[in-house]
């Protein structure tokens, strides 16, 4: 313990300098510690496992996890990862859902078998490290794991598209493993509108509605970040059972297609479920969103293919042209108070029953200034207790309110499974896919 409280304490040292600093710090940091050691930090979204695919080529052994792989020099135009035993320790993070995300581009059969890779790499290097991770599985697991000292390693699906269309592909996705689906990723799929793509259907087809009523009756947590406003109006009217953001931030404050309006939330609430807020600068942060918008537009305007462009066919000087625009332009980052301000607006408008932790790390190239890493989690936590948040409000968002979502869904399919079997329908009763 003491050495956590060195740690947060030298995190908070930066707000304010003085022995009467230096003793609060030292206090907040004492809280964050009783609250983490009763109740696990469940971290709702971290990219690492496709981190790791593309890194390493799936030999795992390549890349030490007990070691600082932020010291890993990176691949070109890639960033050093975010996620390591170490710092997920620093974090104090007690519960990690894994993303077994794939392209979006990725779909049929070749999607499935991806999704299934991805789901035997989680495995594996959770197996590489018995010492530290355990794959769990319910709730119960997470909080038997977390009083065993070690981490627990979940699973979330990352896009509809991974299950090709086919209820009996998302029912065996659930026995490997996997215990959330985020309904779409940044395309529309066959059966959902996303977020970031043209609207087919304004939300949900009937399919698609079949969907929310068959992950309820297996037990998965039904994802609604990256989906588009009405998909998610749609699936919290059609789902008994809570459902999560793993990953998205309050559309009040910064107009992300990703991130969930106000009404939204206050649905959230009546339904029990709870949105884990994304530390994606974009996400976070207006500037930084408009500032994503200006150089992807430059990016554009001088390298637009096939005949647009200002220097189509001359790459060195697009990126001279490019580098020179980023110089006078520099990058805005969000802040870690940023982040907080999207905690407390969520709590605000749904409650504090109904808000929690999903970082994107390893999924993301920006991260919030104070929010680089898995460690760093407890000065996000130390920041809302300077606002006030009291140590029930700390351990709500760190990991009791997801916790009571997946009882809850647990309860729900516990009971559905008694009502009806297996569903057998299909997309546009057109019969499995062959």
């Amino acid at each position: 313990m003491k050495t956590f409280v060195s740690a947060i304490s030298a995190l908070t040292m930066s707000l304010a300098i003085g022995p009467a600093a230096t003793a609060a710090s030292d206090s907040t940091a004492a809280r964050i510690e009783r609250v983490l050691a009763a109740t696990p930090l469940i971290d709702g979204h971290n990219d690492l496992p496709w981190e790791l695919r593309v890194r390493s080529k799936g030999k795992l052994a390549s890349i030490d996890l007990r070691s600082d792989t932020a010291s890993i020099a990176a691949p070109a135009s890639e960033v050093a990862l975010m996620t390591d035993i170490p710092r997920l320790k620093a974090g104090r993070v007690g519960g990690q859902f894994w993303s077994v995300w794939i392209p979006a581009t990725t779909t049929g059969f070749e999607a499935v078998q991806t999704t299934i890779e991805q789901i035997d790499l989680v495995k594996r290097f959770t197996a590489l490290y018995p010492g530290d991770l355990e794959m769990a599985y319910t709730a119960a697991d997470v909080r038997r794991i977390h009083r065993a000292h070690r981490i627990a390693s979940l699973i979330g699906i990352e896009g509809g598209h991974q299950v090709n269309n086919s209820l009996a592909v998302l029912r065996q996705m659930y026995d490997l493993g996997a215990r959330y689906m985020t309904l779409t990723h940044s395309l529309t799929t066959d059966w959902a509108d996303s977020a970031t793509d043209t609207p087919k259907y304004h939300g949900l087809t009937p399919f698609g509605i079949e969907v929310i009523h068959e992950m309820n009756r297996i037990g998965m947590l039904i994802d609604l970040s990256h989906v588009s406003a009405d998909t998610m109006r749609m699936a919290l009217e059609a789902s008994v059972a809570p459902v999560i953001y793993s990953h998205s931030s309050a559309r009040a404050l910064v107009d992300h297609p990703r991130n969930v309006p106000d009404d939204v939330l206050r649905l959230v609430a009546a339904k029990g479920g709870v949105v884990m807020v994304n530390f994606a600068s974009g996400y976070d942060s207006d500037q930084v969103r408009h500032w994503d918008a200006d150089h992807a537009a430059e990016q554009s305007r001088n390298n637009s293919p096939p005949f647009d462009g200002l220097y189509i066919g001359q790459p060195d000087r697009a990126k001279s042209a490019l580098d020179a625009w980023v110089s006078a332009h520099p990058e805005p980052h969000a802040t870690l108070s940023q982040v907080a301000d999207h905690a407390e607006h969520i709590r605000s408008v749904a409650g504090i029953d109904h808000v929690g932790l999903g970082s994107d790390f390893d999924g993301i190239s920006n991260t919030p200034a104070g929010l680089d890493g898995v460690d760093k989690f407890p000065a996000l936590l130390a920041e809302l207790m300077r606002r006030g948040w009291s140590d029930a409000d700390i351990a709500k968002i760190a990991g009791e309110n997801v916790l009571r979502v997946m009882e809850q869904t647990e309860k729900v399919a516990a009971r559905l499974r008694t009502e009806r079997a297996a569903s057998e329908a299909v997309i546009n009763g057109a019969g499995p896919p062959h």
